[in-house]
């Protein structure tokens, strides 16, 4: 619970992409941080062209008027964590970069988004090299499925690309193991002082925003001053729950139910 001296619903800033159908994305965001308990405001990175079932094209917001917006959210509110998911494009990544430079201390939770749950791209071939070489040392911490690690990782095996994000710069890096093939659901937290893993039933059916679902769960944790482990235990286990009250809105992936 925050101390004395947070407020009672800190801000978290989430930067993100928008699902029209509401199951991922800058939606997703903003039910799990009022879920949490925390408030969210929010820059979004481009319009996608998506459904419960695929993604088929998107176009990136420009990045002048993003900065616009972000001057405008600075003059006025402070941040206790940023959520960082769709970015689209190298220029985005590097706006990015720059605004976090002007919220030191303050927490970063990156879901480095490369694709959808169903499928379809959500960036440009500049994404991965940038995600690296930009946001990566200043998130706090990095939330990838299995895929993505692998993308950016140059690996295979959920330990091996772990330990390879760790060696390109991420403070700690959650790997999800939805993805993988296992008969359940293994999840890794690699940190400098070692491995945490957490391992769940695996589910029925297949989720769309999931990844940013808990995401966005770990950000609103630590804005409230959660400490790490404490923020990642906190929203796996509310995560959990959402993914058991999945339902259907269309004809494609199961959705959370984020709900409090």
């Amino acid at each position: 619970m925050p101390d004395s001296n947070t407020p009672t619903r800190p801000n978290v800033l989430v930067i993100a992409g928008h699902d029209p159908s509401g199951g991922a994305g800058i939606h997703a965001d903003i039910e799990a941080v009022h879920a949490m308990g925390a408030h969210p405001c929010t820059l979004i990175t481009g319009l996608t062209v998506q459904n419960s079932i695929n993604v088929t094209g998107f176009q990136l917001t420009d990045t002048t008027l993003l900065e616009q917006q972000a001057d405008a959210l600075l003059d006025d509110l402070s941040f206790a964590a940023v959520k960082i998911g769709m970015t689209g494009s190298a220029a985005i990544i590097d706006m990015v970069a720059r605004l976090l430079d002007r919220l030191p201390g303050v927490p970063v939770v990156l879901d480095p988004v490369l694709a959808a749950e169903a499928g379809g791209s959500l960036g440009e071939d500049t994404v991965p090299r940038a995600l690296l070489q930009q946001l990566f040392p200043k998130a706090a911490l990095v939330t990838p499925n299995l895929p993505e690690a692998q993308a950016l990782a140059g690996a295979e095996t959920i330990d091996a690309c772990g330990e390879a994000l760790l060696d390109a710069g991420a403070l700690s890096v959650l790997v999800t193991g939805t993805h993988d093939n296992t008969p359940s659901v293994h999840n890794h937290l690699f940190m400098r002082s070692g491995t945490r893993r957490w391992e769940t039933a695996r589910l029925p059916g297949s989720f769309h925003g999931s990844g940013c679902t808990l995401a966005s769960a770990c950000a609103a944790r630590l804005a409230f001053g959660d400490s790490l482990e404490q923020a990642v235990d906190h929203a796996q286990a509310w995560v959990a729950k959402a993914l058991e009250q999945a339902w259907q809105p269309g004809r494609g992936q199961l959705v959370p139910l984020r709900n409090g």
